[in-house]
């Protein structure tokens, strides 16, 4: 079941015109654009964006209805240029939800799971061609480890990577519960309590065979950019590396001037795009958590441009 994380806070936050034009950057299955139409007037317009296209298809079918939504199949690191295309160079506001899909989790042929036997895939646009299989197979023991360590800040990155690179020298790995087995080898049994032993390097493959945190850092400029003055960005993150990288943006975007502190006069002649809306994250409330526990994670940074 899908489950729209923060989705309140989310919606309230991003609408501030009615009739305005606004742009979901991850459309999934459809659960922040549902409560987004039902906040817009019908002359509002909606750009919907997935690089999902099992999703996208899916999603679309659900919303075949509604004449003012654009639904566009591609990577949301493309906004500037998608909006060009339709013509939309500026919006209202953008709403970017960095969660795994419950969709893509829930579908055992993904492997994005550590719970389900599958193919190792984790591809989110089947069109690309690297997979999680191939990072396994072919990558060097120096690069793997240094994926799961920067991706998935995992303690025992090195152990993993040489586990993985002595059990191939045998036989290919190909699933996920075949992956998970190799991990919970080189774990010590203490640190197996914790959290699923698997979890941070399945992040970590994750987000390195899909690009995640390059298509953030190339999207966020561009969306300032496209917004009008008094619209509103809302990025949900879900683990410390998004959630980083955007609040560094906001908090730069957000000051009149970016020289080093030792610098007596200002030389930088840098002035604010955004005002801060959310000094801290927003996070979920334990209603929320007791109903969704995806949701543990997330934080709700919102931004105006001005």
């Amino acid at each position: 079941m899908h489950n729209p994380v923060l989705l309140e806070e989310t919606i309230s936050s991003l609408v501030t015109k009615p009739d305005g034009v606004y742009v979901d950057c991850t459309l999934g299955g459809g659960g922040h654009l549902s409560r987004l139409l039902e906040q817009l007037d019908k002359d509002a317009k909606i750009i919907a964006i997935d690089k999902d296209e099992t999703i996208m298809k899916e999603t679309r079918q659900k919303f075949a209805q509604f004449k003012n939504i654009s639904f566009v199949y591609d990577d949301f690191k493309n906004l500037q240029q998608i909006l060009d295309k339709l013509s939309t160079p500026m919006v209202d506001g953008i709403m970017i939800d960095l969660g795994v899909s419950s969709f893509q989790l829930d579908d055992k042929e993904r492997g994005f799971s550590f719970h389900n036997q599958a193919v190792l895939d984790m591809r989110m646009d089947r069109g690309q061609e690297i997979t999680a299989k191939d990072m396994v197979n072919q990558y060097s023991e120096e690069e793997l480890s240094k994926i799961i360590f920067t991706y998935g800040e995992e303690r025992f990155a090195r152990s993993i990577a040489k586990k993985i690179v002595e059990y191939r020298t045998k036989r290919e790995i190909e699933t996920t519960l075949e992956l998970v087995e190799i991990i919970k080898t080189a774990i010590p049994a203490r640190f197996k309590k914790e959290k699923h032993p698997a979890r941070k390097t399945f992040q970590a493959l994750r987000i390195a065979v899909n690009g995640e945190l390059d298509s953030l850092t190339e999207v966020l400029p561009q969306a300032v950019d496209s917004l009008k003055t008094g619209g509103r960005l809302c990025i949900i993150t879900f683990h410390s590396l998004e959630d980083r990288i955007v609040k560094q943006f906001i908090l730069e975007k957000s000051r009149n001037c970016i020289c080093p502190a030792s610098f007596p006069v200002c030389t930088c002649n840098h002035k604010a795009d955004l005002r801060i809306i959310t000094r801290k994250p927003i996070l979920p409330d334990d209603d929320e958590l007791s109903e969704n526990t995806r949701a543990r994670s997330a934080k709700l940074r919102v931004a105006e441009r001005i």
